[in-house]
């Protein structure tokens, strides 16, 4: 692919893939740990709270994200993370081999989650400075969907030693350990990227005093970042399409982990459920392949906006299907249909996000990009506790997700259709004008 052709590209491909490997050995051994074990029960509030949990830190963190990734050299941001994470890793696979499962080894695992955000922030706001702007949809088909495939690679390999070892807390943290590894490796491989290529073009330097700094005057600075994206209407307009379909998304992934644990499986043999689990994930993975080929061409062919729409109405339709029926082949058909529709409109999303914000605004509004997406899960892990079955199964659910679908199908791409047909008015009476009136703006919508 033509963005593969660039050297520093690929250096930050290079960590991406690494350290996401590591994400999914990790987050296999910790699923293992609260998911599938027999002394632990899963219901639908279990899996749900364990979630809002999750995401917790995600949301806490994630206004600071990106208002230190507007002022911390981004590629330190990336050597740094995944070296602490390294470290905290280790510290739990201890935990697990000496005290056993316990809020400590949860609360470390938090922990670990939460550097992650930054991350993940930093390499979506530092990808603007590897590829051209007219490569972006591309880059972010190649990129956060490798690392997406990554993650599956990484969590494939942790289920593959489950399998080898034997189930147990021993073989979990050997996987976590594996992890830490990897973090390591991936910090090692981010030396390789400049220092300065990342941005941002003014930075301070990466301590303690700036984090504090920072800090204190974090409220003031998202405040611009949301003004920012406020002027921005197709920002704005994907940020919320993309906060819709992660609620509907997040009540998706606990119906799957409850259909593989508790309704296709027996609920007393969780080594079936988890080993259906990986085969739905799998299928999951294919989906996210296809959608890295697929959406680069169409959304060159239609526009970005118009393929969110269409992939959003195709994912309605399949849970008119669940509405029909539930066996094992829709469960596969279904999540390889989420993989290509859930990866398209991200992709999608994303490269919008980086098209259409300034550089100095771009960290914060990928932190406000992340706490979209968290507060999305944590209202998904809500409406799971409150209308999900223990077995998963619930023909309402899936009825009401495909609702949720359809109405932000249809509501996104009627305001981008209004606001691109307003853009394309504007330049057409500015064409009698000077040209210096046409600005970039103008000239991408009207070319969409």
């Amino acid at each position: 692919m033509v963005v593969l052709r660039g050297g520093n590209f690929r250096k930050l491909f290079a960590v991406r893939l690494v350290s996401q490997a590591s994400d999914g050995a990790f987050q296999v051994g910790l699923a293992s740990l609260v998911f599938f074990s027999t002394d632990r029960a899963t219901t639908p509030t279990a899996v749900a709270v364990a979630a809002v949990v999750t995401v917790v830190p995600y949301t806490l963190i994630g206004p600071f994200t990106g208002v230190l990734l507007d002022v911390w050299q981004r590629r330190q941001v990336l050597l740094f993370a995944n070296a602490i994470r390294s470290l905290m890793v280790l510290a739990v696979a201890t935990m697990i081999f000496t005290i056993g499962v316990g809020p400590p080894v949860y609360v470390s695992a938090l922990a670990c989650l939460s550097m992650n955000r930054f991350f993940l922030a930093g390499l979506g706001a530092s990808l603007p400075h590897v590829v051209p702007k007219h490569e972006l949809v591309m880059a972010n088909a190649v990129s956060p969907t490798c690392g997406t495939v990554a993650t599956m690679t990484g969590g494939g390999i942790g289920f593959g030693l489950r399998t080898l070892l034997g189930p147990g807390d021993g073989t979990d943290a050997t996987i976590v350990v594996i992890a830490a590894l990897g973090y390591a490796a991936a910090s090692l491989l981010a030396i390789r990227i400049p220092r300065t290529l990342l941005g941002p073009d003014e930075s301070a330097p990466l301590n303690l005093l700036s984090f504090g700094s920072v800090a204190r005057d974090v409220v003031r600075d998202l405040r611009a970042g949301a003004q920012h994206v406020r002027r921005r209407r197709t920002v704005a307009n994907a940020l919320g399409v993309i906060g819709l379909h992660r609620i509907g998304y997040g009540i998706m992934t606990i119906t799957v982990m409850l259909l593989c644990r508790n309704y296709f499986s027996n609920p007393d043999n969780p080594d079936a459920g988890v080993t259906l689990l990986a085969q739905a994930v799998g299928a999951l993975g294919v989906g996210v392949a296809v959608a890295a080929f697929v959406t680069p061409l169409v959304a060159a062919r239609i526009g970005a906006w118009r393929w969110i729409g269409v992939c959003l109405g195709i994912a309605a339709m399949v849970q008119a299907l669940f509405v029909a029926d539930a066996a094992r082949w829709l469960l596969y058909f279904g999540c390889f249909v989420f993989g290509v529709t859930g990866q398209s409109i991200k992709i999608c999303v994303d490269s919008i996000v980086q098209g259409d914000v300034d550089d100095s605004f771009r960290g914060r509004v990928f932190g406000f990009y992340d706490v979209v997406f968290n507060v999305a899960l944590v209202s998904a892990a809500g409406l799971s506790i409150m209308l999900l079955p223990e077995d998963g199964y619930s023909q309402m659910v899936f009825m009401d997700v495909g609702l949720l679908f359809a109405l932000a199908a249809v509501a996104y791409t009627y305001r981008e259709h209004r606001q691109r047909a307003a853009e394309a008015q504007r330049l057409h009476e500015c064409e009698s004008g000077s040209p210096e009136t046409r600005t970039p703006a103008h000239q991408q919508n009207a070319a969409e």
